[in-house]
């Protein structure tokens, strides 16, 4: 797996890079076939935050895109609580993956690469509130189940999709019980 490491208001000492590098290396143990891994340390400079160094790490390969950010004291605890999260969610992943090859089901594709972003930009309007980014995705139809997924994979508390199933935009999200919910435009 190809580890590509950044950095942002912290220096990123030669042994950090290898012990990243080893560290991330051995998450393609969970799923074959993981290609790139891209590693971003970054240090908040107020004085009141104690976890002042984070590290983001976004994985892709095999159809997946997996992601997480961490805060710790320093990078070397900020990169194995990145490890113990990741190692996490790829299990997840190789479980769910494995029972719906057992199960017959083809809800999960992992053979189709998941789309990158086509642009982004920071785009200000001038109101009340202000857009700050703005993203274009490619959207691929996927099944809820699919989409749920993604979404758990990259961390997030939603995810818009097409609807395989319908052929409409849909959202699924993460609601306060914890359980999941769908909303499909009809």
């Amino acid at each position: 797996m190809q580890v590509n490491i950044s950095s942002r208001r912290t220096h990123v000492t030669d042994r950090l890079t290898e012990l990243t590098e080893e560290k991330i290396g051995r998450l393609d143990r969970f799923v074959p076939g993981l290609d790139r891994a891209d590693v971003h340390f970054s240090e908040e400079q107020n004085p009141r935050i104690t976890d002042k160094e984070s590290c983001e790490v976004t994985i892709e390969g095999h159809g997946h895109h997996v992601r997480t950010k961490v805060s710790a004291p320093d990078a070397y605890t900020a990169i194995d609580r990145a490890c113990e999260k990741l190692e996490h969610q790829l299990h997840k992943l190789k479980t769910k993956m494995h029972r719906h090859e057992h199960s017959g089901e083809t809800s999960i594709r992992v053979d189709e690469p998941v789309p990158a972003p086509i642009d982004a930009e920071d785009s200000p309007v001038m109101n009340e509130s202000t857009i700050v980014k703005k993203k274009q995705f490619v959207i691929d139809p996927l099944t809820p189940d699919e989409a749920v997924l993604k979404m758990e994979l990259l961390g997030h508390d939603f995810f818009l999709f097409t609807n395989a199933e319908t052929g409409q935009s849909a959202v699924v999200y993460l609601r306060e019980d914890g359980d999941i919910g769908l909303i499909d435009a009809g």
